[in-house]
């Protein structure tokens, strides 16, 4: 296996011998991700594909929906979807009570002394990919937990909400590398617990929307720059 970075690694591996035909050579790759030293629990079951004839380049080289699928997997099994933004790690502006207490009034209310507000991120199921033209969808379901943070440093949970984000990602070879560049095409957030009291979600669907356009989508655009080794 050949790693791709500190979670995940990849196994090019030969499914069988190298078909050797007039004009071409067919080599038929295992092109699975794992977690970084486990081997196991992979759901995927590939489906055996072909590539079209061509002949107007020396190779080519195809990736299947399920390649991408245990990506997804190994990721989130390595905990790679599980994000926390707090006040020292937000680049733009600090998050805090008081900002939230301005646009959710039973915010204001619970926390009448300004602090820290820390948010937490998972997916809570495994992202789901779509593969399309030189790209390819990504549906995560997942929650966030909305915390204060306490001048003791603990902390006391606010809120959480059900987030269902689609992304895509478009793809490119550079320096034989795969590469990616992840949008945001579309964010729904429901209210699953208020320690606070119940309050209309849709407040805060700019502020939130904005946070993860600035903190989280730079921060995995920087990862997938890195890109996957191909064979």
């Amino acid at each position: 296996p050949m790693p791709i970075d500190d979670l995940v690694e990849v196994d090019y591996s030969l499914n069988g011998l190298p078909a050797v035909f007039q004009q071409f050579i067919d080599l038929d790759l295992k092109g699975i991700v794992y977690p970084a030293g486990n081997h196991t629990g992979s759901t995927c079951v590939a489906v055996p594909f072909t590539i079209p004839d061509q002949s107007d380049s020396m190779l080519h080289l195809a990736f299947s929906e399920d390649f991408f699928q245990t990506a997804s997997f190994a990721y989130y099994t390595a905990g790679a979807f599980n994000i926390t933004i707090a006040e020292e790690t937000c680049s733009y502006f600090n998050i805090s009570t008081e900002i939230f207490g301005s646009i959710i009034p039973e915010v204001a209310k619970y926390s009448v002394t300004p602090y820290p507000v820390m948010l937490k991120l998972m997916a809570t199921e495994i992202p789901v990919i779509s593969l399309e033209q030189d790209s390819f969808t990504v549906e995560i379901p997942g929650s966030m937990e909305v915390f204060a943070v306490l001048p003791d440093s603990t902390t006391q949970l606010l809120f959480t909400m059900n987030i269902a984000a689609n992304t895509s990602i478009a793809l490119n070879i550079f320096d034989q590398k795969l590469v990616g560049s992840l949008c945001l095409n579309r964010l729904q957030f429901s209210l699953a617990h208020s320690n606070v009291g119940f309050f209309e979600i849709s407040l805060l669907e700019n502020i939130l929307s904005y946070i993860l356009q600035t903190e989280v989508i730079p921060s995995a655009n920087a990862k997938l720059s890195r890109g996957f080794p191909l064979p």
